[in-house]
């Protein structure tokens, strides 16, 4: 008997997040069509462009992984676009797959979500309970804003049309595939290229933003793919029984975390440079800390699996073979 495959679009395939999702699927399902766009092939800040894309393509799953992203420098610098391209982009693929039929969709947020001062561990429920971090303030709202957009469509429609929109918050993400070569780069990254580039040219310092003492956790990109996959897998009734109608976001992490300075030390060490590093104190910190409750994520039988020290030599290694 011929199996019908399922048709899965993956928003944002090209990029880290996307990337993974994509190689995660084609590994753990042999029944699944995927349906990629590149930016240049389909728009989606262009409403009528991805509406017609829906209304073509008779989509069945969606994993919305696009995003305008990027670290501190680039949120300061381009604070307008990071919230009007990711406003458009969700409000345009979650909206268009919803009038096409589509009655399954993943949306990825930011742990950036959560107020600056959140109780640590974040819980789901901190959402919305202070006031953000200024660096990436345009950014957080634009995500918040796709979590309450789906959270809405499953108040107004989910019982009649049947919806299942989840949406799932990581924290920091890393891994082959990252942005390693401009100032708008994650911090991982951008320290792998600062540090490699200071062994390269035996520089004798590297100066990096910030006091080093805030508090990050770090997911490998591969281990996020795997959740998303994982908790799409999971039986609805399960899955918003867990979240709640009224948080119908999950925390995706490690829960646990390092200093900027630890985390240099360990890059340091990864690339091997030997030189000396300062921290630049005139430059801003961010939150003082950020650190996932994944009580959730556990409980619904997902859990990383990758070591940071791990991760940070497959992702430095992945830079040295390209």
């Amino acid at each position: 008997m011929r199996v019908l495959k399922k048709k899965i679009y993956v928003a944002g395939h090209t990029g880290l997040v996307g990337s993974s999702i994509v190689r995660e699927l084609q590994k753990s399902n042999a029944h699944v069509e995927l349906v990629l766009r590149s930016s240049c092939e389909l728009d989606l800040t262009d409403q009528k462009a991805v509406s017609q894309f829906f209304m073509n393509e008779k989509i069945d799953e969606v994993y919305l992984a696009a995003a305008k992203v990027g670290g501190i420098v680039a949120n300061n610098r381009y604070p307008a676009e990071f919230l009007y391209t990711n406003l458009m982009i969700q409000a345009n693929v979650i909206d268009s797959a919803f009038k096409a039929g589509v009655r399954k969709l993943l949306f990825l947020g930011s742990s950036c979500v959560y107020p600056k001062h959140s109780k640590q561990p974040i819980r789901e429920d901190e959402l919305l309970s202070g006031k953000l971090e200024p660096t990436n303030e345009p950014y957080a709202i634009a995500k918040i804003a796709g979590i309450k957009l789906c959270e809405s469509y499953m108040r107004q429609y989910g019982a009649k049309n049947n919806l299942d929109f989840r949406s799932l918050m990581p924290c920091n993400i890393y891994g082959p595939g990252d942005d390693f070569k401009t100032e708008n780069s994650h911090v991982i990254p951008a320290l792998i290229r600062r540090f490699h580039e200071a062994k390269i040219n035996n520089d004798p310092v590297v100066s990096v933003w910030g006091s080093g003492k805030p508090r990050r956790e770090f997911l490998y990109v591969d281990d996020l793919a795997k959740a998303c996959v994982h908790m799409m897998a999971v039986p609805k009734t399960i899955f918003h029984k867990h979240v709640g109608p009224m948080q119908s976001h999950l925390n995706i992490g490690i829960g646990e975390d390092v200093t900027i300075k630890e985390l240099a030390e360990l890059v340091c060490a990864v690339v091997g440079y030997e030189g000396c590093v300062v921290f630049d104190e005139s430059k801003p910190d961010g939150t003082p800390q950020k650190v996932l409750n994944i009580e959730i994520a556990r409980r619904l039988g997902w859990e990383a699996k990758m070591e940071l020290v791990d991760g940070l030599r497959a992702t430095y290694e992945s830079v040295m073979s390209s």
